[in-house]
């Protein structure tokens, strides 16, 4: 079965042609990076009227490279939620219009569902049942994956995602957007045990995560620094504070390999790229002999890929959608 699946949820352009669900003919992305490096994050409006601009040219080229023509492609998938509502819209719309002309199902994906399908075209072997970390600028969740398409969430940060967490650590020690990006590539080698941060922790749930604490922390050792005249020794704060970060994602990970046995952890979602979350994490499973997956370094952001991948599961379980699809800024994985 082969999908064109579409993604704009935030500022990536994609789209994507996928063979059942693992197999990747197309994958094509228009970045915005360079555009929204000028505001230190990403300007919503701006990122809607760039989609506007891009989604066309992007699905002719996925059709394109696959090597397909609309008529041999099965069904359409998009991303429906969540994510910024204008951005949505865009993909969504763009999606219906293309479902009805060709006479295609038209497929209804949730944005973090992807992200952990993005492992299933990294390790074709890989199945449900596991437990998943989706880790991002705008989600931090730790999910029970019981099937394809059944989610149970068991954890979930209590404020900021720790990707939004690194990116604005990393806007106040002056790296560029993306922040939590560039924070990997400058502080690598840093001295993680230079900076003391707290290790916050949420009373009435062993899962879940708070990172607004620390993100203030941060915040107020830099500007203390900045005030004194001091130098700012962004190497090794950002080596800290990356630790301290990821100290906090294995540990309420560990607490649940101990708690439900899962078969197996999936990392997925932007921070799976991180390098400090990969060799921690690894630590982790391998002392509790259980299989680690992480997606490849391309299908770790976002990417249409992905969602062609979960595209495949959902309509093998009877979710379609009709042209009353709408876009939603919020919506929980396992609804």
């Amino acid at each position: 079965m082969n999908i064109l699946a579409i993604e704009s949820s935030c500022d990536d352009t994609g789209a994507a042609v996928v063979k059942d669900g693992r197999q990747v003919l197309s994958s094509v992305i228009a970045s915005q990076v360079e555009e929204h490096i000028l505001y230190g994050g990403v300007v919503p409006e701006i990122a809607s009227r760039r989609h506007c601009e891009s989604i066309s040219h992007v699905v002719r080229k996925a059709l394109s490279d696959a090597g397909l023509t609309l008529k041999e492609i099965d069904a359409v998938a998009v991303t429906c939620a969540p994510g910024l509502i204008g951005a949505l819209l865009v993909g969504v719309n763009f999606a219906k219009g293309l479902a009805f002309a060709s006479k295609k199902p038209l497929i209804p994906v949730h944005h973090l569902r992807g992200h952990i399908a993005s492992n299933y075209i990294s390790h074709p072997e890989l199945k449900p049942p596991f437990l998943a970390l989706v880790v991002s600028g705008g989600h931090t969740h730790l999910v029970n994956v019981r099937d394809y398409t059944d989610f149970e969430v068991i954890g979930r940060t209590r404020d900021d995602a720790a990707g939004e967490a690194m990116d604005k650590a990393a806007r106040v020690m002056g790296l560029p957007y993306p922040g939590g990006l560039n924070m990997d590539r400058v502080c690598a080698g840093g001295d993680k045990k230079a900076f003391h941060f707290p290790v916050p922790r949420v009373q009435d749930n062993e899962f879940d995560f708070s990172f607004s604490g620390l993100k203030t922390s941060v915040i107020n050792l830099v500007h203390n620094l900045e005030q004194k005249g001091e130098s700012v020794d962004i190497k090794n704060i950002g080596a800290s504070y990356m630790h301290t970060v990821v100290t906090c994602l294995c540990d309420r990970t560990e607490r649940a390999i101990t708690q439900f046995h899962p078969c197996s952890v999936v990392v997925a979602g932007g921070v799976s790229a991180n390098s400090v979350l990969r060799d921690e994490m690894t630590g982790t499973c391998r002392k509790h002999g259980i299989p680690l997956y992480f997606p490849e370094l391309k299908y770790c952001g976002d990417n249409a890929a992905m969602v062609g991948a979960q595209a495949y599961y959902e309509f093998l379980a009877g979710n379609t959608a009709g042209l009353d699809l709408n876009a939603t800024a919020s919506l929980d994985i396992d609804k």
